[in-house]
């Protein structure tokens, strides 16, 4: 008997130790997600004090916009053995750390049991008759047939799981490349359709400032929508009032619904820009996109995969990875008292969960897009297009009042 307990106790920490490598700190707890006055949603406070899952406070770190470096190492045949280093840092596995280290410890409970029950072999070789050996204490195994027949359906599940959840982040990640594609488009629109001879220089810098900065506050204001509001608020309201006059800053504040306080804002530079009225009809084309843009993400965000599809993904993972220990007993039967299952189910169970845990992390997508990088590149964007002129690269474009050209000349013609 103390044999036994020692190899128990061996097992045990072998098996402890391996799993909560991934198990979040213990500064990090768990958040109810039944709708309570618990919730971090009722109770901001909670995100802002640190009392979020580690996989909610680490998504923010998944938010890259990749540049060409980035693709070398993207690209580097290191990246295995990269990636592998670094398996217990990830933010995914730990955030499933729990639920492998509960499946791990029902491998372990299982063979403990079946070397009490049946036989086990001590440090030395020997096998003995477990304690319990022909007590009606009945040694606990399964065929692996049944999750031989029931594995390509829980693929076919978690397939489906992620695909659905990439299809959301891919059509998240348009939306914003079409907010890039067209606010550029925009700007450089208003720039080159404004007409000079109807202002003066310093209401056409004037107009066309206004037009950048109102351009970007949608960009802005669609970002703090789709944001959580103890991570975007304060930085929100901050950059608003640095970069627009006081009275619109707080428009857009004070209004219920921001992005289309913003927008009605851009609508208004627009109409405010001396040309003709079928060049505004064009812009405001644009300004349809955004809607549209905007509309899209809302659906995104407040409309997730079916919640009892994704419950039932959950059930059928955990009760397949919890009851395979007990067919994974017998195949690994040549290793010393079976241990070799402990590990086997605990690497399974690891990117089993992972892939589950993959598909939930996506189907939010807002809060892993670089949504603050994107804003800043716009406004960087806009504010450069603003400035630029017909004829600054040496090529007149527009009629001339004094000449009476109404065709493109170069000025060394003049």
């Amino acid at each position: 008997m103390p044999k036994i307990s020692t190899s128990a106790l061996l097992l045990v920490a072998c098996a402890l130790s391996g799993a909560s490598a991934f198990v979040p700190n213990s500064g990090s707890s768990p958040v109810d997600t039944k709708p309570s006055t618990n919730s971090i949603a009722s109770d901001p406070l909670r995100a802002i004090n640190g009392e979020i899952p580690y996989g909610e406070e680490s998504r923010k770190y998944r938010r890259t916009v990749y540049t060409h470096e980035d693709w070398i190492k993207h690209r580097s045949p290191d990246r295995f053995f990269k990636n592998l280093a670094s398996t217990t840092k990830s933010g995914i596995y730990k955030n499933v750390g729990r639920e492998v280290l509960a499946v791990t410890l029902i491998a372990t409970l299982v063979m403990l049991w079946n070397m009490l029950t049946g036989e086990y072999t001590d440090l030395v070789g020997v096998t003995h008759p477990g304690v319990l050996r022909g007590q009606f204490a009945p040694v606990l195994s399964l065929p692996m047939n049944p999750f031989t027949l029931s594995s390509s359906f829980l693929g076919l599940l978690l397939v489906f799981r992620t695909n659905k959840a990439y299809q959301r982040w891919d059509e998240a990640r348009k939306n914003w490349g079409m907010n890039i594609n067209h606010t550029r488009d925009l700007v450089r629109m208003g720039t080159s359709f404004y007409d000079n001879s109807q202002s003066s220089p310093e209401q056409r810098q004037a107009d066309l400032d206004r037009l950048s900065k109102c351009t970007w506050a949608f960009v802005r204001s669609m970002q703090r929508h789709l944001s959580p509001e103890w991570e975007d608020e304060e930085d929100f309201k901050s950059e608003l009032f640095q970069r627009l006059e006081p009275t619109q800053a707080q428009a857009i504040l004070d209004a219920a619904h921001r992005p289309n306080r913003a927008l009605f804002d851009l609508s208004l530079a627009i109409e405010q820009l001396p040309m003709h009225f079928i060049r505004k009809d064009e812009m405001h084309k644009a300004l349809t996109i955004f809607e549209d843009n905007l509309g899209s993400s809302e659906r995104l965000l407040t409309s997730p995969v079916p919640i009892f599809y994704n419950r039932h993904v959950a059930r059928f993972l955990f009760v397949w990875l919890a009851f395979l220990p007990f067919a994974l007993f017998d195949p690994f039967k040549e290793s010393w008292n079976h241990v070799m299952m402990i590990p086997a189910t605990a690497i399974l169970s690891l990117f089993m969960f992972g892939i589950e845990e993959l598909a939930t992390q996506m189907e939010e997508p807002f809060t892993i897009l670089p949504m603050q990088a994107f804003c800043d590149k716009i406004g960087n964007w806009c504010n450069e297009i603003v400035t630029w002129q017909d004829g600054d690269n040496g090529i007149y474009n527009k009629p001339s009042q004094a000449l009476g050209h109404n065709s493109v000349y170069f000025e060394s013609e003049l």
